[in-house]
């Protein structure tokens, strides 16, 4: 329901805006909680599918990469990637009863991989100088386009995106994503003092590029035939469907800043 969506949200917000401004080990702990949140509902709709993957491998690996992202200078990703394939190979070899254990195997490493790799952007782009008002941008930018996107759809969104992966997104309902996220954007980066015309380009790149993360878990939950992640958040599903589009976020946010800004 949209009440609970509204609710949710006026919850949620000042808690990830606090931790983002408090950053640090807050925003890693914050990171590391929804990371391993969402991270068990992605172990549970792989079970549900009938695979079976190991969260007690794959949820270790997501907190490492986090404290990787959050502490680089340790440099303890290569390692703890390299530790948890192998781990994950020999839990899988001795799983005598899993019909797919190449595939179970691979599941408990992209678990942790595709979340805790793609979470620890976030820690990366907040550790900048000016990381604050960047990560700040991140979240609104996709926020915002996301939220004019489900509004505009709602309104008049009648040809459909993408039927196969996801019946219920529109062409005009990405129109308008786009059109509030490149005028959202503008204006959050011009309160934040930032150059405008990479508010403009991070509005253009998010409307475009973070629908991926929300059609990419939309196609996993096709398949293993459940319609939310979760219910831990009433009217948003679970963790890992309101962090799909983020993770995408994060990443295109840290290396446009990366590359264009310096």
């Amino acid at each position: 329901m949209l009440s609970h969506r509204v609710l949710s949200a006026v919850v949620l917000i000042p808690i990830v805006a606090w931790v983002v401004y408090a950053g640090d080990w807050w925003f890693l702990g914050a990171l590391a909680i929804a990371g391993t949140l969402a991270g068990l509902e992605f172990y549970q709709m792989m079970r549900h599918g009938g695979f079976q993957p190991a969260p007690a491998i794959g949820l270790p690996l997501l907190l490492l990469l986090l404290l990787d992202a959050h502490k680089p200078s340790w440099g303890i990703g290569r390692p703890a990637i390299a530790l948890f394939i192998v781990l994950a190979f020999v839990w899988h070899l001795f799983q005598k009863d899993d019909a797919t254990p190449t595939t179970s195997w691979a599941l408990t490493v992209m678990g942790g991989l595709y979340l805790g790799w793609f979470l620890g952007h976030f820690l990366l782009l907040r550790a900048r100088p000016d990381g604050l008002a960047w990560t700040a941008i991140a979240l609104l930018a996709t926020w915002i386009s996301d939220s004019g996107a489900y509004f505009v759809g709602l309104a008049i969104g009648r040809h459909k995106l993408w039927p196969r992966i996801s019946p219920k997104k529109s062409w005009e309902g990405s129109i308008g994503g786009l059109v509030t996220g490149v005028l959202g954007t503008m204006l959050v980066a011009w309160l934040a003092g930032l150059p405008v015309r990479h508010g403009a380009a991070i509005g253009v790149l998010v409307p475009i590029i973070t629908p991926f993360g929300d059609f990419a878990i939309s196609m996993m939950k096709r398949q293993v035939n459940v319609k939310d992640s979760g219910s831990l958040i009433p009217g948003h599903g679970g963790m890992l469907d309101r962090v799909d589009s983020l993770l995408f976020s994060a990443v295109v946010v840290y290396y446009y800043v990366t590359w264009a800004v310096g």
